[in-house]
């Protein structure tokens, strides 16, 4: 870790001062220090609705993933082993106990599918814009929004929106420079007038050495916007193009910690001593037979005895999975938009947009269980992945007295393609390839698949302004077929799924009790439709597994029920709810062996989950350019019902058991400044226990995690940022279920929180 002397300096007055800072000239900032809001929370809404505002994202240091900044609102638990947010394969977001897969995100109304590691329908969000030029983010804790272009949204939505071009010709410049050889450079230029076309352009480029082990994660990002004034209509254009590469960290386990402690990872690039532990693994017969090392003598000193299987490795390895060689995620993307809005008439506006994204990666790892075909006692094992999607989405929107009617649709032909390749080493002692590159020329495919999904949704809605109440309601249905067509055969089936559920009901309320206050409430009904992939859903099963439960496989749905009261003034603005959410149909995947083995799972409907909360936010100013903001959530969330097997045996007792990664009790609170010229925050974050198998019985340990930051200034052109991340240095489990979730015992599937980082920015422009 290498950090100047004096961004130390200035990172150790960051324990007294962190950070609220600005994007924008100083006019902006004067009016944030003023009282502008960062966090609206949902006035008018009938359902929980929070929304952050560009200039509370900015304050974290550049680059990082917008869902960080989510993550201090009710009920919302993001987790990353990096200080960014970014690096995907650790990456996880829960809301009301409902997993990742389980929630709808967009941007600029652009479905991004569940923005998982493999994903089959979609990409990240970090892929498809710069945190620059992001204008706000709006998560609705329950199911979101009824034209949400979402069909897994049960557990709730967070849509992301581009800031809009400012019309005029100007430039914006950031540097960050931190722990771990951090670099990070990001330009954009405005053009354009105000009343006329404007756009912008941008390029930002991060790199980052990871914190622990050796390896470096990196990002390419160009994003352009366009608005087109036609008469009274507005055309709009997005385009952007992601190419990201990421060395992997080591999954953990309890035991792993235990033995090999917090700092432990993959052994790149240590060649000879993967060589070794993959060597141990693979000769286990000709060593048990011999009673002695098949290794010649100096290649490494351990010592110990023999473990199942007459495998011995050094210090206090136990196994080959303990440390890997190396592995990468690698991601390049091309996402393009054109969108239309214009008035009918007096009284309707018409919205239509359509979309293109372009994905290719892999997913690597070096894996000991398959041998090279030319004696390196490993090889590299590939999940492959290739996407088109096209799609179009739009909606009219009617006034008509105190009613405002809303009639949409949504429509999407989705091509996956997925394949699980090996690849060689070129000898025992020079890897010849890297894993930041993408490899070329394998000697195996195991198997290869197509996938198309179709996707139609549509809503009708009609809110009613009775003056102090408003009445929303509406409903929204689709029908999504799945389709997979073997091009390599294996294990995993063929054929076709379809989910289909054209009446999905909302209906809420909102009473003004004050201009200051009002009450809120709601019920919303979800179907999530099945995935499309080898790795999730349906077809992560065999043949005879998938004919048996294509007819049966009922989709999993959710009920939410929501109350609450807001009030706002200028000086507090704040919220608080209570929601009871049924959890329908719950689908459970178990995987049997190590995750790097890939073996297929079992998919199964395994009976509900009942989950009841409390939320409460708050922001109060404190005048003098001074503000606290804090939230605190309480989830019960427990399964409903024991697991049993085809035949009637129980497999797992889950009845009354916690959801596996869902904190009981969440606490969010930061103290900020700005007078216009110098800001800061600190800020703490605190949840409690977590589980990471389905019985409970090995729980994860409360934390609290304190980040801050601090800014000056200099002219209306030129600001210095100084960001810290976990700054008391703590020690913790951030991701769990990296490989999944095992019915009960110690599992590898834990990724180790990055430990306190600096960072320091320069942002210029004119």
């Amino acid at each position: 870790m290498r950090i100047t002397t004096a961004l130390l300096m200035a990172s150790t007055a960051i324990i007294s001062t962190p950070a609220f800072a600005q994007d924008t000239a100083p006019a902006d900032a004067v009016a944030a220090a003023a009282g502008a809001e960062i966090i609206v929370f949902g006035r008018g809404e009938t359902r929980q609705v929070q929304e952050i505002a560009a200039r509370d994202i900015v304050t974290l240091t550049p680059g990082t993933n917008a869902l960080k900044a989510i993550e201090k609102l009710p009920s919302v638990n993001f987790q990353s082993s990096d200080p960014f947010g970014n690096y995907e394969w650790s990456q996880r977001v829960t809301i009301r106990s409902f997993n990742q897969n389980q929630l709808g995100f967009t941007f600029d109304g652009i479905p991004l599918g569940d923005m998982s590691y493999g994903n089959h329908n979609g990409l990240h969000i970090t892929r498809a814009v710069s945190s620059e030029n992001i204008g706000n983010v709006r998560v609705s804790q329950g199911a979101g929004s009824l034209g949400t272009q979402s069909t897994n949204n049960l557990g709730g939505t967070v849509e992301t929106f581009s800031m809009d071009p400012t019309g005029e010709f100007g430039a914006q410049g950031n540097f960050t420079y931190g722990s771990n050889d951090t670099i990070r450079a990001f330009a954009r230029l405005n053009l354009g007038t105000r009343d006329g076309v404007r756009g912008y352009v941008s390029y930002g480029y991060g790199s980052t050495d990871k914190w622990k082990g050796q390896g470096v994660q990196d990002q390419h990002m160009g994003n352009a916007k366009v608005v087109i004034p036609v008469g009274e209509a507005k055309i709009d254009g997005w385009l952007s193009y992601s190419d990201r590469r990421e060395q992997d960290y080591q999954d953990m386990s309890k035991n792993m910690i235990e033995r090999l402690g917090y700092d432990w990872d993959n052994s790149y690039p240590d060649y000879a001593r993967a060589i070794d532990y993959a060597s141990r693994l693979n000769d286990v017969d000709r060593f048990s037979n011999s009673g002695g090392s098949p290794f010649p003598d100096g290649l490494y000193d351990y010592s110990g005895a023999p473990v199942a299987g007459g495998q011995v490795y050094p210090g206090n390895v136990t196994s080959a999975d303990d440390a890997y060689y190396d592995a990468a995620g690698l991601r390049k993307d091309w996402l393009g938009a054109i969108g239309l809005t214009t008035p009918i008439g007096e009284n309707a506006t018409f919205k239509l947009k359509g979309y293109y994204h372009n994905n290719s990666g892999m997913g690597l790892w070096a894996t000991p269980y398959t041998v090279s075909p030319n004696g390196v006692p490993m090889s590299v094992r590939t999940t492959e992945y290739d996407m088109d999607r096209i799609g179009v989405f739009g909606s009219v929107d009617y006034t008509l007295g105190i009613q405002n009617l809303s009639v949409g649709g949504w429509y999407e032909n989705n091509k996956f393609h997925q394949a699980r390749r090996f690849y060689a080493f070129a000898s025992r002692t020079d890897p010849g390839l890297s894993f930041r590159d993408y490899p070329k020329n394998p000697f195996a495919t195991q198997w290869e698949f197509d996938f198309t999904t179709d996707t139609f949704q549509y809503h009708v809605q009609d809110k009613i302004d009775l003056g102090m109440i408003t009445i929303n309601l509406g409903w929204k249905g689709f029908s999504v077929t799945n389709k997979a067509d073997a091009i390599v055969q294996a294990t995993f089936p063929e054929g076709k799924i379809k989910v289909q559920d054209w009446f999905q009901p909302h209906a809420g309320f909102a009473v003004e009790l004050s201009p200051q206050a009002e009450v809120f409430g709601g019920f919303t009904q979800v179907t999530r439709a099945f995935a499309s992939a080898t790795t999730a859903g349906p077809f992560s099963t065999n043949q005879a597994g998938f004919d048996a439960i294509r007819d049966s496989l009922k989709p999993e749905t959710s009920d939410t029920f929501e109350l609450g009261l807001r009030y706002h003034n200028p000086v507090f603005n704040g919220v608080l709810g209570a929601y009871l959410v049924n959890f329908k149909n719950r689908l459970d995947a178990v995987s049997v062996g190590s995750a790097i083995q890939g073996n297929p799972s079992a998919l199964q409907n395994v009976g509900s989950v009942r989950s009841v909360g409390f939320e409460a936010a708050g922001d109060l100013k404190l005048g003098g350019g001074f503000g606290v903001y804090a939230s605190y959530s309480y989830t019960d969330a427990t399964y409903r019902d024991d697991v049993f097997d085809g035949d009637g045996a129980l497999i797992a007792a889950l009845d009354g058991k916690t959801v596996v990664d869902s904190p009981r009790h969440m606490v969010r609170g930061e103290i900020n400044y700005d007078d216009g010229q110098r800001f800061f925050r600190i800020g703490g974050n605190y949840m409690s226990r977590r589980y990471y198998n389905y019985t409970n019985d090995e729980p994860i340990a409360g934390r609290l995690i304190v980040d801050a930051s601090l800014g000056y200034r200099l002219t209306d052109k030129i600001e210095i940022q100084l960001n810290a991340t976990n700054l008391f240095d703590k020690k913790y489990i951030s991701t769990i279920g990296s490989g999944g979730f095992a019915n009960s015992g110690d599992r590898q599937t834990l990724l180790i929180g990055a430990p306190q980082q600096f960072f320091a920015t320069l942002k210029t422009g004119f």
